[in-house]
């Protein structure tokens, strides 16, 4: 066993330096995300109790992603990008801090730090795509994407479990005559995740990573091939936005609390986590489109099982569907994406950034379709029938995921003779 991991270890130190020292970087990261995407919406859960002020929180989260994404495009310009993905690390643990601090959550305020924490967002993922693309190429993406998979993966169950579990044992206590409720012990964790940005932080600044040459980025018109990369890009943000609220709302709705909620994602996370690594070590790019559609059927089976059940027992399955779905389409879909975007801007001659920036875009299309289709549903029917209903609508839409992404391998693959 030790010889394995030894051999492991191995394979990672023959990877680019650059290449490595990113890893490390979102590894730490993924110790910050989980707090971030699941304690955020149980937090206003918490202090609203309304499913559908999570969804106004996460719309302008999204709109705060593409703003920052434009600006990012400008700055780039000047400062280098190991800078900016840094900014983009500290200010979403700054903007948790902020919103921790409000004493109450009504819409304005939900909307104003959910742009800001949009904000923080953008910087952190349009670099982090920037750095990937020059830091690999095709035939490394899917063990880069792997491990950082099993990293993600592996944060997304042990975070959950500790912060929960820190946040039941700290209400109550008394610490230099200071009573801790519930919203101190929401602070203590973001001050952690702090601390944990900051060394992210020093660790991404030890790489050697290059601006685009180009300095014009923004675009309107892409070759169809892109055209068609912004609809699976659309579809995959349809998803990503349910993603986020959906676990955290139903689960304090039906199951219980914080800590529940980790518990639940952690039953299949670990073995999720190591399939993941496999596939990404062991795979090669002829057969992410295998890996996409077991992910996207998993998913879209869950999505029914919640909305025929809508019980605690429904929820589990849902979560651990989505807890297999969720690195396991990442694993073929981020990989798709950057090789298109190394085919097409060599082909128009243009800064990768566009692309980039252009992908935020398509991103925001689909989620804020989904968050609006879950509003429409809450306000014209209601809460519950909206929660039943959309994930299954908005699953059985991402199915058409499958033919499209056929399409532009396909596409790829005759670009590129």
């Amino acid at each position: 066993m030790i010889e394995k991991l030894l051999n492991e270890y191995r394979v990672f130190q023959q990877c680019p330096r650059n290449m490595r020292v990113l890893l490390i970087t979102n590894m730490l990261y993924a110790l910050v995300l989980p707090i971030v995407e699941i304690f955020v919406g149980a937090y206003i859960m918490r202090s609203c109790g309304k499913p559908v002020y999570v969804a106004l929180y996460q719309l302008a989260m999204y709109a705060g992603i593409v703003f920052t994404s434009v600006i990012n495009g400008w700055l780039l310009k000047n400062i280098k990008v190991a800078y900016l993905y840094c900014a983009g690390i500290l200010f979403s643990a700054i903007s948790m801090v902020g919103m921790m601090m409000l004493e109450q959550l009504g819409i304005a305020e939900l909307l104003v730090i959910g742009f800001i924490m949009g904000a923080a967002s953008g910087f952190f993922w349009t670099n982090r795509y920037l750095i990937t693309l020059n830091s690999t190429n095709d035939d490394n993406r899917n063990y880069f994407f792997g491990l950082e998979s099993l990293g993600f993966t592996v944060g997304q169950i042990l975070v959950p479990l500790v912060v929960g579990a820190m946040i039941a044992q700290l209400q109550g206590k008394v610490f230099a005559g200071i009573q801790i409720d519930v919203t101190v012990a929401y602070r203590i964790v973001t001050i952690m995740a702090t601390i944990i940005a900051i060394l992210a932080c020093f660790n991404i600044l030890r790489g050697n990573y290059e601006n685009p040459i180009s300095k014009q980025f923004l675009y309107f018109k892409f070759d169809a091939l892109w055209n068609k990369l912004l609809a699976l890009a659309s579809l995959k943000g349809m998803v990503q936005g349910f993603l986020v609220t959906a676990p955290a709302i139903l689960v304090m709705k039906l199951v219980g609390e914080e800590g529940t909620l980790g518990l639940i994602q952690s039953i299949s996370g670990g073995v999720t986590a190591i399939l993941v690594y496999v596939l990404g070590r062991m795979t090669k790019p002829k057969h992410r489109i295998i890996v996409f559609s077991i992910g996207l059927i998993i998913f879209f089976i869950g999505t029914l099982v919640n909305g025929v059940l809508y019980s605690a027992v429904g929820v589990i399955i849902f979560v651990l569907c989505k807890v297999i779905f969720q690195p396991l389409h990442d694993l073929a879909y981020y990989p798709i994406m950057l090789r298109v975007i190394d085919v097409v801007s060599k082909k128009e001659g243009r800064n990768e950034y566009a692309y980039i920036l252009s992908h935020e875009i398509g991103l925001f299309v689909g989620r804020a379709f989904g968050l609006l289709l879950f509003l429409f549903l809450a306000f014209k029917v209601s809460e519950d029938f909206s929660l039943k209903y959309a994930l299954p609508i908005v699953g059985g839409l991402q199915l058409l995921s499958l033919p499209l992404a056929k399409h532009i391998i396909k596409t790829c693959d005759l670009y590129e003779k």
